[in-house]
């Protein structure tokens, strides 16, 4: 298995899906019904395998990805041959812009000595899409890149 497999809810989310992804390996209901009872590890396969295509098919539509901690923000824009960062770190150990007052005093303050702010480039490995995986399964969000893009304007500005 490439990724994880999908939870017992996400499956669910995604059963029309699932019984059409049976059906182009010929399995009827009824097949699958068998399948279950009696050979669970082919079960098992046929699980990881629809999981492992759904990841690809969200994974390669990934653009930005963001991970925010009490005092950093890592956001990710995916491009096609590398990936880049804009980090940015607070100072200040009492502030935790995870909550409402700790983003609102990261907004007021954002270009204090409090706040540093770093970019960085890194290719993909061999397959992006397990790079894109691993920082979902860190703690980021798939994102439509709002802040990155702020924070990219700031950037060039400066």
């Amino acid at each position: 298995m490439k990724y994880s497999r999908l939870t017992k809810e996400q499956f669910e989310e995604l059963q029309q899906e699932f019984i059409n992804f049976l059906a182009t390996q010929t399995i009827t209901v009824d097949e699958w019904t068998g399948i279950k009872a009696n050979k669970p590890e082919v079960a098992e396969q046929e699980l990881d395998v629809f999981s492992d295509l759904i990841w690809q098919g969200v994974l390669s539509k990934v653009n930005y990805l963001e991970h925010i901690s009490p005092q950093q923000m890592h956001l990710f824009h995916c491009a096609k041959k590398h990936m880049r960062l804009i980090a940015l770190k607070i100072k200040n150990s009492d502030i935790d812009i995870t909550t409402k007052e700790g983003y609102a005093w990261f907004k007021n303050n954002l270009l204090s000595d409090d706040v540093e702010m770093f970019t960085a480039t890194k290719d993909y490995s061999e397959d992006k899409g397990v790079d894109k995986f691993k920082l979902i399964q860190e703690g980021a969000a798939i994102t439509k890149g709002d802040l990155y893009n702020y924070f990219e304007n700031l950037v060039s500005k400066s």
